[in-house]
């Protein structure tokens, strides 16, 4: 980290503050911490400011957790020369940042946002880690309310801005899909002149926050990209770029084709961008797949789910199974408000569609008409390992609150057990 004076800091006014010296390091994780380091305590922290200063570190009790992060992430920017960027949308956003990431670290000192760190706690986090030789800061920044990106671009200062898309997501909070662009589409309005945003070529919700002419507008197509053998070719501008990329999802390829266009507004050589490639490495529980025996697989895409990147999953578990049986568990897709039912509706004739039965998991998962229901995340196992047969391709994915991560790593517990003749 840029070292701090601590004095810089109490001048701050942001709390109970213990220690002395420079800091180079802070955090919220007391086992964490050592000399030169500030453990700043948020939530229940406060009974391990103890812990910390043993271990030599200084200590923040912050009066709002929220405002005294954004004051010491604000603080550290300020002091640094990086260019920023600022991954945002409805879906796509970790993955994308994981991609940019490691796509610009063999051509420049760059620091990425750890898993989806997006919010008001994990945003300045990942700012603070900034140090005095970094040339690029990629962050991710999420939202639940109009407002709340336009706080983190402040704290951040972007000069890049990437929406990989725009769907339905925190209806129960914002209504439309156009009001969810247009808490997107605060980090466009954060953009200082001469700033980039990287956007879908088409999306009608975001196109009205579209219309500065001191930015330039990069359009991200479908058409830009296609696979060639192991190879996914890539559009970006005038150039082509060849990579041959560690996934075969199509949505995961659409991402990266927008991680190009930054990484392209970031000045880095096109031509050597295959040199990032070895080093992506997708947060966990995003498409992870795990081989089961008798030739098939279950795709661990538990993370999250809205009715985008569900649709996304299903399409590519119907290209990957081939002629496997295809099975999708499915939970809920969280904060639809009043168009939930529809929505999740939607996803089962989709699914029907596919060939895809579907294990539904909650009260919500009913408007998928699955071919087998059960209440809880506690009750899938048990399902899964009287439905399921060797050689089946298997999605597992909800909204967080369902708890279906652990699932993919249990279903190959007990297909370990299934014998060649099952």
């Amino acid at each position: 980290m840029i070292p701090v004076r601590l004095d810089e800091i109490a001048r701050l006014r942001l709390g109970e503050l213990e220690g002395g010296g420079e800091i180079t390091g802070i955090k919220a994780d007391s086992r964490a911490v050592g000399v030169g380091d500030l453990f700043v305590a948020l939530n229940t922290g406060v009974r391990f400011v103890g812990d910390a200063r043993e271990r030599g570190a200084a200590t923040l009790v912050p009066d709002d957790q929220e405002r005294a992060l954004a004051a010491l992430a604000s603080l550290l920017r300020a002091k640094s020369d990086a260019q920023v960027v600022a991954v945002v949308g409805s879906v796509g956003k970790t993955t994308t940042k994981d991609i940019l990431g490691a796509l610009c670290a063999p051509h420049a000192r760059t620091i990425w946002a750890e898993k989806s760190l997006n919010n008001e706690i994990g945003l300045p986090l990942t700012v603070c880690r900034l140090e005095v030789d970094t040339e690029i800061l990629i962050t991710e920044m999420g939202m639940r309310g109009l407002g709340q990106i336009a706080d983190l671009c402040a704290i951040a200062r972007p000069s890049i801005v990437v929406v990989p898309h725009i769907g339905a997501e925190h209806l129960e909070l914002l209504g439309t899909v156009e009001q969810v662009a247009e808490a997107n589409a605060e980090a466009i309005a954060a953009l200082p002149t001469g700033g980039t945003a990287v956007v879908p070529a088409r999306s009608d919700a975001l196109e009205p926050f579209l219309v500065r002419d001191d930015i330039t507008i990069r359009r991200v197509d479908t058409h830009a990209m296609r696979a060639h053998g192991d190879a996914t070719h890539l559009t970006v501008g005038q150039e082509t770029v060849e990579l041959v990329l560690p996934f075969t999802q199509r949505h995961l390829a659409l991402n990266t084709l927008a991680a190009l266009h930054a990484y392209d507004a970031l000045g880095l050589p096109l031509d050597r961008a295959q040199e990032g490639v070895a080093g992506i490495r997708l947060s966990p529980w995003r498409g992870e797949e795990i081989a089961l025996p008798g030739g098939g697989f279950v795709i661990n895409d538990a993370y999250n789910a809205n009715p985008d990147s569900m649709y996304a999953a299903l399409v590519h578990l119907a290209e990957r199974a081939g002629d496997r049986r295809r099975i999708a568990i499915l939970g809920e897709m969280a904060e639809l408000g009043s168009q939930s039912e529809l929505y999740h509706g939607q996803i089962g004739h989709l699914a029907a569609d596919f060939g895809i039965d579907v294990i539904g998991v909650g009260e919500a998962a009913h408007a998928y008409t699955p071919a087998v229901w059960v209440a809880s995340a506690a009750d899938v196992a048990e399902a899964a390992s009287s439905f399921l047969r060797p050689g089946d391709a298997v999605l597992v994915k909800a909204s967080r609150a369902v708890g279906l991560e652990g699932i993919a790593d249990e279903i190959a517990n007990f297909a370990r057990a299934w014998s060649p003749s099952s």
